[in-house]
């Protein structure tokens, strides 16, 4: 039971065990959310009510650390791969969620 607690703790109760947690879990959110406006839109072209989900939030949840939520999403759902704020926003915004990190892990790691 100890080593149960030790690796809830450190997950938990760790900056880096916060961060994954909130990767993973805005990534499948993002995920889902794909799928869900997917599934709304065709819903849309039978000509029934649909609410769907505004472009800017999904971008959003893509820059909050979802975007490889996002891509998967449009690569399974295929949904927004016509968009060109997403054929190349989703892209760009996940390059800099891993060149922005390291730049700033090299320079006060490495470099200092």
């Amino acid at each position: 039971p100890e080593e149960h607690n030790d690796f809830v703790w450190v997950v938990v109760g760790s900056t880096w065990g916060l961060l994954a947690v909130w990767l993973a879990l805005i990534n499948l959110i993002t995920f889902l959310v794909f799928g869900l406006d997917k599934w709304k839109a065709k819903r849309k072209e039978k000509k029934e009510t649909v609410r769907r989900i505004p472009e800017k939030n999904l971008l959003l949840m893509a820059a909050a650390g979802g975007s490889i939520g996002a891509l998967l999403g449009m690569k399974v759902f295929h949904h927004k791969t016509l968009h060109k704020a997403f054929q190349l926003g989703v892209p760009l915004i996940l390059a800099l969620q891993i060149i922005i990190p390291f730049g700033l892990w090299l320079y006060f790691s490495v470099i200092r």
